[in-house]
């Protein structure tokens, strides 16, 4: 679906036209711009008025630029997912908050100012918009009509984490900004493998002290910084990057390793083929590092997708490390503790798993009495039930219930259904990139079967990767996919 835009004058045409208008427009700007940095210094700190002068420089550049648009987008999504300003104001907005911001504006004014841009929102944006109405309702119902301040926060970084599917679908229209937002999306997921492996080649007490200087811009310092199996400091440290969590981390991961694999044999890949072997290769062994076994199972079922699906090629590489893995474990004894690990947590035997179990139970107790619209994202509304989950589906269920969880499962099933009868139609560049966009998004489900992060609104960058590369799937889908080379701007 689009809507045409063509009927109807820019902006910058109207403003060209009129340059008294045009005239008034820039100084009011320059008066608003002088009295904020003026009041800024008089009752802020003296440093306030340069950092907003230089934020409204680099927001300017991201409004201006597509590709420095979605490269800040994915970059901070994979590198500084927590990162915040180091000062508040009424809040404290995130990187990826005014990120997104920006991005979105571009759809905004390029829609506003280009007459020949339309606004479009794929046959799958009313699905999706009805489904964040959904979330917005269990908002309200779930906090009576007033979330608190953090809760109402929270959801508004989610709420732009899902927007960026249609960020995604209006700033990328020609070929070269889809290669470009693919490249920056695995560099972005390369560079956060390379982070996480190199803390954990660092000594604990190293790791520690680079991790809580990021306590500047909002990072956590004190409490579990680091992270280990079993939370046992003397057992094995588990790989976090600057996740946080290393859950979340793998899963971030298992997304991007998973479209990066579907490029290796890609006749025109997004990278050299050399530096796409370097990126698979990092983030799979960060993956298997973050230890843990949803973001390693679903990377597993993503490339047993890709090798079903077209990359036959794939189960030579699948036999060579199940070969590689079985010597080291029985024949070295390397990896032991972890297989272990895995045995355990299948048959439900250890400590987490056993308390996935407890959340599970208590989560169908909650679906069954609040079947409908769920308890929305504050506590649960009854003593003895507790809301949260490890399970997108299951937290979808009670959270904004099993309508919400219908809606959710049919988008993704339309999208798969449309893309793979698009994949024996389109080129081959096209359907390598398609190919990669849905082995990321099947190791999303499959590492949201055992993990809530990417429906979590404390976590609101794991949502916006999801929705984000499904973005990038519909704009593979579209037939009217411009093969120029045109610049990237509004």
């Amino acid at each position: 679906m689009q809507l045409s835009s063509s009927s109807r004058p820019s902006l910058a045409a109207t403003l060209r036209e009129h340059p008294l208008l045009r005239t008034a427009t820039l100084v009011l700007l320059c008066l608003l711009l002088g009295i904020g940095a003026g009041a800024s210094v008089s009752f802020g700190p003296f440093w306030l008025g340069f950092a907003a002068l230089i934020a409204g420089l680099v927001g300017f550049g991201l409004l201006r630029s597509t590709d420095l648009g979605l490269a800040a987008v994915f970059l901070t999504i994979l590198l500084l997912p927590f990162g915040a300003l180091p000062f508040k104001v009424a809040i404290t907005p995130t990187f990826l908050e005014l990120a997104l911001i920006a991005l979105l504006g571009i759809t905004v004014l390029r829609v506003l100012a280009v007459p020949e841009i339309e606004l479009r929102l794929s046959p799958l944006g009313g699905a999706v918009l009805g489904w964040l109405g959904l979330t917005l309702f269990a908002l309200v119902l779930g906090a009576g009509g007033l979330p608190d301040n953090l809760t109402l926060h929270n959801y508004l970084k989610f709420f732009l984490g899902v927007l960026l599917f249609f960020g995604v679908l209006n700033v990328v229209r020609t070929r070269s900004e889809l290669r470009q937002g693919m490249r920056w999306l695995i560099v972005g997921g390369w560079l956060a493998a390379l982070v996480g492996l190199a803390l954990y080649a660092l000594t604990d007490l190293t790791a520690l002290r680079l991790l809580t200087a990021l306590g500047r811009i909002g990072y956590p310092t004190t409490g579990r910084v680091l992270r280990y199996v079993e939370d046992d400091p003397g057992g094995v440290e588990r790989a976090i990057g600057t996740s946080v969590d290393p859950n979340s981390f793998g899963g971030a991961l298992a997304l991007v390793c998973a479209l990066t694999a579907a490029q290796l044999w890609a006749r025109r890949p997004v990278l050299p083929r050399w530096m796409m072997v370097a990126a698979a290769g990092s983030i799979g062994l960060c993956t298997l590092l973050t230890q843990s076994r949803a973001a390693l199972g679903g990377l597993v079922v993503a490339t047993l997708f890709l090798a079903v699906v077209r990359e036959r090629r794939l189960w030579w590489v699948i036999g060579g490390a199940a070969g590689l893995g079985a010597v080291a474990i029985f024949g070295l004894g390397f990896g032991s503790a972890f297989v272990e690990r895995v045995t355990e947590g299948v048959q439900f035997q250890d400590q987490a798993n056993q308390m996935r179990l407890a959340e599970y139970r208590n989560a169908i107790e909650i679906i069954r009495r609040y079947p409908i619209f769920g308890v929305g994202f504050g506590g649960a509304p009854e003593l003895g039930l507790v809301t949260g989950v490890s399970s997108i589906y299951l937290a979808m269920g009670q959270r904004i219930g099993l309508l919400g969880l219908a809606v959710f499962l049919g988008i993704m099933a339309a999208f798969f259904v449309w893309s793979l009868r698009a994949l024996k139609t389109i080129d081959e560049e096209r359907a390598s990139l398609l190919l990669g966009v849905q082995a990321g998004i099947i190791a999303a489900l499959a590492v949201g079967l055992l993990d809530h992060y990417y429906f979590n609104i404390e976590f609101s960058h794991m949502a916006a990767l999801l929705w984000g590369v499904l973005g990038f799937g519909m704009v593979l889908l579209r037939e009217d996919l411009a093969e120029d080379e045109a610049p990237n701007r509004a």
